[in-house]
Order: structure tokens, then sequence, then C-alpha cells
């Protein structure tokens, strides 16, 4: 392998950089477009490289492509080999070449909106030919466009069971039940979750981070939403906080969302006995495909060591 790889540092470097970009964009139309190919161009690449190598690299599934494991093999010995050349070519000529290309991120409603933009003013300070996309959606959307390959990583509050999958935990996130300036709670710090049952609640939609947090702790006491009292559905953290605020039910919502309303007193938190809401936010990636170098920058960023401390 190695000295195939050798072979094709010296005399075959675009195998290697068409290689990289399709792996990276599951597609061999996209990885065309953005090296200035033709799709036919890219495939005959990849194919002399299999050939090359004795392997197949890429799954060919109706119009995209998943790599191969030997392909996952591959991509960090073809980026440290690019990687190289670039070192080299900065030696030589003075010109040291910049990290660039896209991120791509999917982020549900708190870390998008809380988190992110906490981050990714110092993120993009240290690496500033990056192109950041973000989409903000419920946790569902964000795995979905993980598993897809629409996002190299996905910020969500919440796991699932799915075999390609990678969670990794970045920061903490602290949820309350919150009651509106002049409920008969306001001055409670807690309340049981039998008292709990009999107030109208309104809640955020399934398939949201925070909704599964909330099933996650009713199931652990035996219970699920269907014994809960819900006034009302709503797609939307603040359309949520609105809703108490105008008195139309109570609410268990992040501490992030409601820090403003708690400071001024428009808003009261309160703890459930017995039912700890506590989460953590995880960082998801797909295993089946590369993490292009931009991703692997943030995702070093957020997390520098598998047993690194959450970040507040």
């Amino acid at each position: 392998m190695i000295w195939v790889l050798v072979q094709l540092s010296v005399g075959q470097l675009p195998y290697l950089v068409t290689f990289a970009k399709a792996a990276e964009l599951s597609c061999f139309t996209a990885a065309g477009r953005a090296l200035g190919l033709t799709q036919a161009a890219v495939s005959q690449q990849v194919q002399a490289l299999e050939k090359l190598l004795g392997v197949s690299l890429f799954d060919r599934r109706g119009g995209r492509v998943l790599p191969t494991a030997a392909a996952q093999r591959l991509y960090p010995y073809a980026q440290r080999i690019l990687s190289l050349h670039a070192e080299a070519r900065a030696a030589i000529t003075g010109q040291r070449v910049p990290v660039s290309g896209d991120l791509l991120l999917a982020a549900s409603s708190i870390p998008g909106e809380h988190l992110l933009p906490a981050l990714l003013p110092t993120f993009q300070d240290r690496y500033p030919h990056l192109r950041i996309r973000v989409t903000v959606a419920d946790s569902q959307v964000v795995l979905d466009q993980v598993e897809r390959g629409k996002a190299h990583l996905g910020l969500v509050g919440g796991k699932t069971n799915s075999a390609h999958l990678e969670f990794r935990p970045f920061a903490c996130d602290h949820m309350v039940l919150v009651v509106p300036e002049g409920h008969p709670w306001r001055r409670r710090k807690r309340v049981s979750l039998t008292q709990l049952c009999g107030q109208p609640l309104v809640l955020r939609e399934a398939g949201s981070g925070s909704r599964w947090c909330l099933e996650q702790a009713l199931a652990k006491t035996g219970r699920s939403v269907n014994d809960l009292r819900i006034a009302l559905e709503l797609g939307s953290n603040e359309g949520i906080k609105e809703a108490v605020l105008r008195g139309t039910g109570l609410a268990i919502l992040s501490t992030h969302v409601v820090k403003t309303e708690l400071a001024n007193r428009k808003l009261h938190a309160l703890q459930i006995n017995d039912l700890p809401l506590d989460r953590e936010m995880f960082v998801v990636r797909d295993r089946r495909r590369v993490l292009p170098i931009p991703a692997s920058l943030f995702l070093d960023f957020i997390d520098p060591s598998p047993g690194a401390k959450p970040r507040p």
C-alpha cells in the first residue's frame, strides 16, 4: 500500500486529489464540478486508482457513491500526501496555501441558535478561508441530513440507535419547567411529577431533541407524554416561550432559551422532583463517510480529545 502511494504521489497526484474529493462528497458528479472535471473523468481516475490498488474504493448506488472500508483507510494517507505536497510547495515558493473548502453543518435549535453563534466566530478567525454553511432544523431532520451526506456534521440534543451514526458529547444543556409571572407556582422551587401532570403544557413536536429528552426522562419514571395534559405542540422554542408568556400553559425549556426572561422575572424556573432533565449535546457524523479536512478541524475544535470535558 505505501509503495503504491509513493508511486501515486510522484507521478499520479491528480488521482489522489480526485479520489479525496469524491470520497468527501460521495458523488462523482459533484466531485467533478468541484475540480473542473467531467463526471466521466472522475470515474476514469477512480477506476485507474482501484485497478492500481486492486481494491474497490466506492460502493456505487443509484447515482451516489459511498466509500468502502478500503477507501476509508486510504483517505488519511491521501490527505497526508496532499498536505506534504502543499508544504513542499510552500517551503520552496514561500507561499503557504491556506486551509480552504466547505464546512456543512446541521444543528437542532439549541446548538444552532445558542451554542454555534458563540463557537463559530473563533473557528472562523482561525480558518478564515473556510466557507461555513449551517442549517437549523429539528433533531430528526439533522440526523437525516447527516446520513444522506447533506451535512458533514450534525449537532443535536438526543441520540438514536442508528448503526451508521457516531455520537460524541461536546456540551451540556439544563432544562427547567417555566411558569409565567402570576402563576400560583411562581414562588416555588420544585413541584412533583404528579402536580405537573395536572397542568396544561406546551411541548415541542415529536422528533425534536428536547421532546426526546422529556420522553426518555418520563420513561424512567414509568410514565409517558400520554400522562401529560398537552395544551399545544409547537415546532419552535421561541413560539413555546411566547405561548407561556401569554398564559397558554407551562413548558419545559432549555435555560439557554429563557435566560433573558428568567433574569427579568417574566418567567420563573422550577425543578421537577424525580425527573432529571439535564442532557448532553452531541456532535454526530456518519461512519460510512470520510470527514473532509474542514469537518475534521471543526470536530477537533469543539472536542480536541476523546476524553475532553464538554465545553460550556
